[in-house]
């Protein structure tokens, strides 16, 4: 039932690469309506509108958008709604990596803190909180991008692991509020996959991809568009009785 996609009205945070740019895309090949996209990256954004437009049938709106900036992302949803007279389902992909490899808990620069957490968690509740009395109801669903490290501990790397879990607290507990109104609300949960944000973190001394990939069952890496897949998935029709769950998309890493 992938094609319920089709003339609805999509909000896709993260929009300027990897698995946002990948998911627009998805939505965009699919019939979507219309798709307001955002991230901060504003050449990233018209490098994802410009794909998106080889399907003449979206249309797309474009916002430079720091998402951890309440008031400006509630005008941004609000525009969207304005513009397209609906709201069917969101993709909160937008997110950072922090810490420089040999930072712990113990040694963690409040001002790296405060951003991570206002990006990755704040910032997903300030998209939620707009988008939420908006949705269409009954019928409305949103997917929120958390990660692996919102399952378990990520040494020197205690702040980006915090705010996985929390956004995936935070979104299960939506769940519970917006399930008898017909919304759902999921987690989605990557692995190892090749963004930029992973390349950022590798850089740092973070992460290593050969490392990582090769502790997956399937020994690689995952691709965006495989994240991307699940999301519209999860966005569609298809996952009519899917909410308050949290799905691991990362080749069997957290399985053994």
């Amino acid at each position: 039932m992938l094609d319920s996609i089709q003339g609805r009205v999509y909000t896709v945070t993260g929009a300027a690469s990897g698995i946002g740019q990948a998911t627009a895309v998805l939505l965009a090949e699919l019939g979507a309506a219309g798709i307001a996209l955002s991230d901060v990256n504003e050449g990233g954004l018209q490098k994802t509108a410009q794909l998106c437009s080889k399907f003449p049938s979206t249309k797309i709106t474009t916002e430079t958008l720091d998402v951890s900036n309440d008031e400006a992302t509630r005008q941004w949803i609000e525009n969207t709604v304005t513009e397209f007279g609906r709201l069917d389902g969101c993709a909160n992909v937008a997110g950072i990596a922090g810490g420089d490899g040999g930072t712990t808990t113990a040694t963690i620069n409040q001002q790296d803190w405060d951003r991570m957490i206002g990006v990755n968690l704040s910032g997903v509740m300030y998209c939620m909180r707009p988008q939420l009395q908006h949705l269409r109801r009954p019928g409305g669903a949103v997917v929120n991008v958390a990660s692996t490290a919102g399952l378990h501990g990520l040494p020197k790397s205690a702040a980006y692991s915090a705010s996985k879990h929390g956004v995936i607290g935070l979104s299960a507990s939506a769940a519970g509020e917006f399930g008898r109104a017909g919304i759902r609300i999921k987690t989605v949960c990557p692995g190892p996959i090749d963004t930029k944000i992973f390349r950022d973190g590798e850089a740092k001394g973070l992460f290593d991809a050969n490392v990582m990939g090769g502790s997956t069952l399937l020994g690689r890496m995952g691709q965006p568009r495989e994240v991307a897949n699940i999301i519209v998935f999860l966005l569609s029709d298809s996952a009519s009785y899917v909410t308050g769950a949290h799905w691991t998309v990362d080749g069997g890493y957290t399985a053994c």
